[in-house]
């Protein structure tokens, strides 16, 4: 309701104390590949313009950055832990999900709340390319302090194809 309807007040009030609980939780738990793979993505932004920013400028927001990657980033990390996964799965989804679907259910589901929400469909609508995998994946190697923190080995190969599963979203 927040983002459809900008004047409907207490949908952004409810909006504003659920971003500031997942900040707590972020502090305390920790982040990793979706915000270790956003640095790059802002940092080497040639032509997005983002709406309702000024037209000279060419920002990709912070949140885009970090969101456009999460369908690749949480397929890739399922096997990691396909409990966790799966209770998001069913949590975002209302649906019962099955252990061995949770990457492709998480995924799935991701997509369908960044369609609903009018993101731009992966980096690709950012105006990127299959050629800047290697500068995408160069500007992410030096986040240590979030891509440690991943539930995978975090080396140029699995970064790239994360970048590659992301240039399309939908």
């Amino acid at each position: 309701r927040a983002v459809k309807d900008p004047e409907d007040y207490e949908a952004r009030k409810n909006m504003h104390l659920a971003s500031s609980m997942a900040g707590v939780g972020f502090g305390n738990a920790g982040v990793h590949l979706c915000h270790g793979l956003s640095y790059s993505i802002s940092g080497l932004n040639r032509e997005y313009h983002a709406p309702h920013y000024p037209k000279e400028v060419k920002l990709i927001p912070h949140g885009l950055s970090v969101c456009i990657t999460a369908p690749a980033v949480f397929a890739a990390t399922a096997d990691s832990s396909l409990d966790r996964h799966a209770e998001i799965a069913e949590i975002l989804s209302g649906k019962p999900v099955r252990k061995e679907d949770a990457g492709q259910a998480l995924s799935d589901t991701l997509r369908e709340y960044l369609y609903d929400l009018d993101v731009p469909d992966g980096l690709n609508a950012l105006g990127f390319t299959e050629e800047d995998i290697p500068n995408l994946v160069a500007g992410a190697l030096p986040q240590r302090r979030v891509l440690d923190l991943a539930p995978l080995s975090v080396a140029a190969e699995p970064l790239a194809e994360i970048y590659a599963g992301s240039m399309k979203n939908y």
